[in-house]
């Protein structure tokens, strides 16, 4: 008689995760939108809490990055609503995603915009806001 083993889930994410493992990425730094955390590199967001209360976490992706995103996991990336959605703004379901899935998903958000500001040549800055 074979036993049924219990699958133990991995452990869902929090907004403190979220916060913990953008910034551990190489140069990013806590900055704040419109009331909200977000995350920058070189002085540009790559991602945001701005849906924190909603339990999102929100990642700077392109369209290309977001369809691929949320084809491979429709329950944990949804687009975020109207212009900034199309433009590749995209929600992550904290309690829905575990470490690996959001520090693959912020790697990929965080090496976009080291990838742009490269190409527009904009390095490390400090704020000055």
């Amino acid at each position: 008689m074979k036993l049924k083993t219990q699958s133990i889930p991995n452990d869902t994410m929090t907004a403190k995760d979220f916060r913990r493992i953008a910034l551990s990425l190489e140069g990013a730094e806590k900055g704040s939108h419109m009331g909200a955390a977000d995350f920058r590199v070189g002085g540009r967001i790559f991602a945001t809490l701005a849906a924190e209360k909603e339990g999102y976490g929100n990642l700077m992706l392109t369209p290309e990055m977001q369809a691929d995103f949320v084809r491979e996991s429709p329950d944990i990336f949804i687009p975020i609503k109207g212009g900034w959605g199309r433009m590749g703004a995209t929600h992550v379901r904290l309690a829905k995603a575990n470490k690996d899935v959001l520090t693959g998903a912020l790697q990929a958000a965080w090496k976009l915009r080291v990838e742009k500001n490269s190409k527009t040549g904009r390095k490390r800055s400090s704020r000055t806001q």
